[in-house]
């Protein structure tokens, strides 16, 4: 139990250091947009209530779907379609810069990033003629 609240103390922690970065705070309105036009459209198109409307937009656009709710008239499912390729790729560009934001405060991450940055290479003198000579 411990662990999970590790878990969400990360990740909030990973969401407020990404709230500093300009593209992360575009993506995360994104993300309340999508996620605010899901559950308005289906409380009013479906008649649910809004909590079962945020959980079918959660479960959808993350793909975890139990089935438990489901569109049931025509124009909903033909939003459903839609919302579905449009919410997809949002969420996971989410989840992606959450994921980068988070390795960045692990002991782990650290050395990922370190490995991955470039750095300068140093200028490799010339020998001297006697140096190399008296290898030979």
């Amino acid at each position: 139990m411990g662990s999970f609240f590790i878990t969400i103390y990360r990740f909030g922690h990973a969401i407020a250091r990404g709230l500093k970065d300009r593209e992360f705070r575009r993506l995360f309105v994104f993300v309340i947009a999508i996620l605010m036009s899901g559950t308005l459209f289906y409380h009013f198109a479906e008649g649910w209530s809004y909590v079962d409307s945020i959980y079918f937009s959660v479960t959808t656009l993350t793909t975890v779907g139990y089935g438990d709710l489901h569109p049931t008239g025509d124009g909903s499912k033909i939003f459903t379609i839609i919302y579905i390729f449009v919410g997809i790729g949002i969420i996971l560009g989410f989840v992606n810069a959450v994921a980068h934001h988070s390795k960045k405060e692990t002991f782990v991450g650290n050395l990922l990033l370190n490995a991955t940055e470039s750095k300068p290479k140093k200028e490799r003198r010339p020998r001297a003629k006697k140096e190399a000579q008296s290898e030979e």
